[in-house]
């Protein structure tokens, strides 16, 4: 089973509206750059390696919601989105939460790809080392992202503040490791049955 050029161009065009309107007058020009730098570079390794390497409709789906997250988290900053300040009224938080969702999709997303890449392009088979190696795909993925907020920390110094999206958490590198994770774990529980249907569609084409 590939993705239906029709859907993949929608998804195409709906992402690239909201990089549009996201880049209008964001709250931190440099921080945007930033956040959306992983779908500018997605979006076109997507494009040229359709043709000769598609991936499962599914993947396709959840790349575009990664994307919407990073693009929303990047005009507003991740610490000031209105969605999470809802949350934090609602649920009487003590922080702005919507990065520890970033945070989590971070490895809920990469988990699908990083089983993806593993099943169609190494002898690995399903089971306990494919889910293991998953898991350590993300974390890896994980902290090499706060690598780069740490070095983004150096260069800039306080400039770096809205893209760190700390709030005054000591732990906060700890806990976007941790919902990686908790992403990675997740998404190999509840996605596996419906990747492998479309992986074995995608072999049989």
């Amino acid at each position: 089973m590939s993705a239906h050029p029709r859907e993949l161009a929608t998804l195409l065009g709906l992402t690239a509206l909201a990089l549009l309107v996201s880049g209008i007058a964001p709250r931190d020009r440099p921080t945007w750059w930033l956040e959306v730098a992983p779908v500018l570079v997605a979006v076109p390794l997507l494009i040229a390696t359709h043709a000769r390497f598609p991936l499962t409709p599914l993947l396709y789906r959840l790349a575009f919601l990664h994307a919407l997250v990073l693009i929303l988290g990047g005009h507003y900053t991740y610490a000031e989105v209105p969605l999470g300040f809802w949350f934090q009224d609602a649920l009487d938080l003590s922080r702005n939460h919507y990065d520890r969702l970033g945070h989590f999709v971070q490895g809920f997303v990469p988990a699908i790809l990083a089983r993806e890449l593993l099943l169609r392009l190494t002898p690995l088979e399903r089971g306990g080392w494919l889910f293991y190696l998953v898991l350590a795909a993300c974390l890896s993925f994980s902290a090499f992202y706060e690598l780069i907020e740490w070095w983004t920390a150096v260069a800039a110094g306080e400039a770096s503040d809205a893209f760190l999206g700390t709030q005054g958490d000591v732990w906060d590198t700890q806990w976007d490791m941790f919902l990686a994770l908790c992403g990675a774990l997740l998404a190999q529980l509840v996605l596996v049955g419906r990747h492998d249907r479309e992986l074995a569609a995608l072999a049989s084409r």
